[in-house]
């Protein structure tokens, strides 16, 4: 019988919508934000296991996952992208993009 909710499973899919938004406000928000989803998916994952016949709403859970899995890597892509315009044009590349292109 399935009536029970897992608790962190809205959570879980919220912070993993918000660290995909996240990832270009310089990609640290969007890593916060997927590395604090999967913390609370692992909570929620033990809840599972004990009784899996309990809770009915895994499937946002691991949407949830998967999404901040995405946000963390687009982050962390954008992190990189950083370093690389910071390194090739200095300063500049952050107040005017096209620098890095010229």
């Amino acid at each position: 019988m399935r009536n029970s909710r897992l608790p962190y499973a809205t959570a879980v899919l919220v912070l993993g919508i918000s660290s995909i938004a996240l990832c270009c406000c310089y990609g640290l928000p969007g890593i916060m934000t997927g590395i604090i989803a999967l913390i609370l998916y692992r909570k929620d994952m033990r809840y599972y296991e004990k009784n899996k016949m309990q809770y009915d709403n895994l499937d946002s859970l691991k949407t949830g996952r998967k999404l901040s899995i995405i946000g963390i890597s687009m982050s962390s892509i954008y992190i990189l992208y950083l370093i690389f315009a910071y390194y090739v044009a200095g300063a500049e590349a952050f107040s005017d993009p096209t620098v890095i292109w010229k």
